[in-house]
């Protein structure tokens, strides 16, 4: 989930499910012969229209008579639902073929149990850069006591690695740069997954630097650091914040309730 309208690139090569469109002209639902729960609807004076259908909310509210229910609910209730352990492994088969197929819980209470926790995981995805990074331990001693003459020499980091030699590596231990080492990683952050991978694990890819063998340019996390976020330790508070993101992600996911569905 992101805060921010994803750029042309994003939207042109991966597919994006926004609460809001901006813009353009709406198409109307018989433009699709099967359309789904995220489609254009008018277009208000103020160029901004619901992404989701008035059709698809309205499936939602008979399901759970008396209950009112918004189109920022169901938004939340659909990004809670796909963080679901036993649905991703339920439709495992049809989640890698097509896209998802949003049902409806037995439960009112379940619904809103699935739209809280979207809400959560929302707030804690699009802010990961706000959250208190985690306490982990520097081998090397507190970095608030170190004397650091020169931050960018200091922070910059070429390529992080995890302690222990493979295949017995430790993923307690990061290895940050030759003045920092983290200790005490929580191992069960790992379990949060983005796109296949450990979202810890991520970072440690992109935060590096990086020479394109075909063109010869240079990707350095530490440029952008200094010159975009002007904090040259921000690589390390990364890793911290998003121990802390994946933490309190596993939180939210394994407090789910049951998928019951008809």
């Amino acid at each position: 989930m992101s805060k921010a309208i994803p750029n042309f690139h994003t939207i042109q090569t991966a597919q994006c499910f926004p609460r809001h469109l901006y813009g353009g002209e709406a198409r109307s639902a018989g433009d699709d012969p099967q359309p789904g729960l995220f489609a254009a609807a008018p277009a208000a004076k103020t160029g901004r229209r619901d992404a989701i259908t008035d059709a698809g909310l309205a499936h939602f509210q008979a399901a759970y008579l008396g209950d009112a229910i918004s189109k920022d609910d169901l938004f939340y209730y659909v990004y809670g639902l796909l963080h679901s352990v036993e649905y991703r492994t339920r439709f495992a088969d049809n989640l890698s073929k097509q896209l998802p197929r949003i049902p409806a819980v037995k439960q009112a209470s379940d619904f809103w149990a699935f739209a809280e926790a979207g809400r959560q995981l929302g707030d804690l995805h699009c802010d990961y850069e706000c959250v208190d990074p985690f306490p982990v331990t520097i081998a090397q001693g507190a970095l608030e006591l170190a004397h650091i003459p020169d931050p960018e020499k200091f922070y910059r980091v070429e390529k992080m690695k995890f302690g222990g030699k493979r295949p017995a590596l430790d993923k307690s231990t990061v290895i940050y740069n030759g003045n920092i080492t983290m200790t005490g990683i929580p191992l069960e952050a790992y379990d949060y997954f983005v796109n296949g991978k450990p979202a810890l694990e991520w970072v440690m890819e992109r935060q590096c630097v990086k020479v394109d063998k075909a063109s010869g340019i240079v990707n350095d996390a530490n440029r952008y650091a200094i010159e975009t976020v002007g904090d040259p330790a921000y690589p390390l508070k990364l890793f911290q914040r998003v121990i802390t993101v994946s933490l309190e992600t596993m939180k939210i996911v394994r407090a789910l309730p049951k998928l019951e569905i008809d």
